[in-house]
């Protein structure tokens, strides 16, 4: 019978509350990202996959996300990002890629007319969490997502640690109400669950268009 020789620093250990302290310290070319490894890897194959012509990303803090999307677009050649915040906190890299749109006056004052000229259209919602503000959010971007695209709800995993209550129930609530007034997006089980059953900070969050 095989006798296991791992030593205690050879241990395995982690969990949602330590992917989550160490999400926060994540950078991208050097720039605070604070986004999930399983994101990451899940953002770059729908990306790849749909090619879009544009990416609404609200909330843009220091901008490493924006950064990475804007990447993968140039990688692709195709697709320009908008990356809305209430103010300017972005880095210099940010404000200078060619792919890269900043907008900072809230995604309540973001113009609908802005995406007309594009086909394909994805939408990320990373804005304040609380479960009013993201149901206000979707209800105004569905309408400009394309099919077969994705409205990206962020961080549901707040649940799962105990911070539903701070946001008023947060994305998850607002998803399910989502949900009940709209019958045309899915939650795509293919990412929530690719790494496991809800394996994302993005909890039933990857919303696909019919």
């Amino acid at each position: 019978m095989f006798k296991s020789l791992f030593r205690k620093d050879e241990q395995v250990r982690f969990s949602v509350d330590s992917i989550c302290k160490g999400h926060h310290n994540v950078t991208y070319r050097g720039v605070k990202a604070i986004r999930s490894p399983f994101d990451y890897v899940i953002y770059q194959m729908i990306l790849f996959e749909l090619k879009p012509d544009l990416v609404i990303e609200i909330g843009t803090n220091k901008g490493g996300g924006a950064l990475y999307i804007a990447d993968l677009l140039e990688i692709i050649d195709n697709g320009i990002l908008h990356t809305i915040d209430i103010e300017d906190q972005s880095d210099e890299l940010v404000k200078n890629h060619k792919r890269i749109r900043t907008f900072v006056k809230g995604w309540e004052d973001y113009d609908l007319k802005e995406t007309e000229d594009f086909e394909k259209i994805l939408v990320i919602e990373d804005a304040s969490h609380i479960y009013e503000d993201t149901l206000q959010a979707l209800r105004k971007f569905a309408p400009i997502i394309s099919k077969g695209s994705y409205l990206i709800v962020e961080d549901g995993i707040i649940n799962e640690i105990n911070l539903e209550k701070e946001f008023n129930g947060g994305p998850l609530k607002a998803i399910r109400e989502f949900q009940k007034e709209n019958g045309d997006f899915i939650i795509d089980r293919k990412y929530c669950d690719f790494f496991g059953k809800n394996a994302t900070f993005n909890v039933n969050g990857y919303l696909k268009k019919k």
